[in-house]
């Protein structure tokens, strides 16, 4: 039964009580030959397509957006490197995660310092409908999105709607959002962002040189919109979920908002490694000094872990449906559901 339709309002049980510190420990300190070769096996792959995606533009542009497939998976696969630096996970030193994660944010035109910043507040406040704002999707109560303007109802509904959020939004993320200081920056990570600014300026200068400003764009920008829509999709599917959980701060619990409201996303073999095992959300969330090459050993060996439903990727196109949380029942609905029992729309 789906979330919009259950007539039964959802009631949210405790995790179990498992010494999942204990369970996890064993997991969470890198490997320096896997990450190594981790770097290698994303970021040569990347570089090589890349360049042939400049070569294709001489053949034909469908061959060059072809090939922005599997190298928007590679750039999403950087991007998994970069989360893990930001989390100190993926190298035991934190030099070495400050310089890789600076680089992979370079090349995915994040500024490293300010979006570990912003990601280290969503992993504290994940879930809590009091705290939210920062490195989550804008997501409304029913009473509230009600409450709004039509003016504001209609933003609302332009945002969320699916064209606009995976199509438009990465776009603006990484053009708009990245390159703007966040109001809860420090001065380093304000500093980070101007000088990734600068150093992408100076980026698409030198490229401007070399192969043309058209056919930097021509090549970075399917790159890109691919790159960033997956990496959406996944951030959306992980939070906001058919059995999802979001409770005023007054219930909520950290276990809680990892195990139930972070998705296990079951994805096909392919995707997962080009996701880099974020489909382990819960996991994740609940130790993210775990790095990725572990996620799916530590679920396999945890039975606590185990518990956790899984969501397909069929499954996960019902996520499209959801709009709003209803904090009566406990679910995300559509619009629909607000229309039916005759509130405003």
């Amino acid at each position: 039964m789906s979330a919009e339709h259950s007539a039964v309002a959802k009631t949210i049980s405790p995790p179990s009580h498992q010494p999942w510190r204990e369970l996890t420990a064993a997991y969470q300190s890198s490997d320096l030959r896997r990450s190594v070769w981790q770097v290698a096996n994303s970021f040569i792959p990347y570089f090589v397509l890349w360049y042939a995606m400049y070569r294709s533009l001489e053949i034909s542009y469908f061959l060059t957006l072809a090939l922005a497939i599997p190298t928007a998976g590679f750039l999403v696969r950087i991007f998994i490197i970069f989360h893990d630096c930001g989390h100190g996970s993926f190298f035991k030193s934190q030099r070495a995660n400050t310089i890789v994660g600076i680089i992979g944010g370079f090349l995915a035109f994040a500024p490293y310092h300010q979006w570990r910043h912003d990601h280290a507040l969503h992993h504290a406040t994940g879930s809590d409908l009091d705290q939210r704002g920062i490195g989550d999707v804008w997501m409304l109560t029913i009473e509230e999105y009600v409450a709004l303007s039509r003016w504001n109802r209609f933003k609302y509904r332009i945002f969320r709607n699916p064209f606009v959020m995976f199509g438009i939004g990465p776009l603006f993320m990484f053009f708009i959002s990245h390159r703007t200081v966040s109001p809860s920056s420090g001065k380093k990570e304000r500093r980070g962002v101007y000088w990734t600014n600068a150093a992408l300026a100076a980026l698409v200068i030198a490229m401007s040189f070399l192969i043309g400003f058209w056919s930097y764009v021509a090549v970075m920008l399917p790159v890109l919109s691919l790159a960033g829509t997956f990496g959406v999709w996944l951030f959306y599917v992980q939070h906001q979920f058919e059995d999802s959980y979001w409770v005023r701060h007054k219930e909520w619990s950290f276990e809680s908002a990892a195990l139930e409201g972070s998705s296990f996303y079951k994805l096909p073999k392919i995707l997962q490694w080009f996701s880099g095992n974020i489909g382990f959300h819960h996991i994740h969330h609940l130790s993210p000094r775990i790095p990725n090459y572990f996620l799916n050993k530590c679920q396999n060996a945890t039975p606590l872990f185990q518990e956790v439903k899984a969501i397909t990727l069929l499954q996960s196109l019902k996520a499209l449906t959801y709009r709003l949380w209803d904090e009566k029942r406990r679910v995300l609905v559509g619009f629909r559901y607000i229309k039916k029992m005759g509130q405003t729309t």
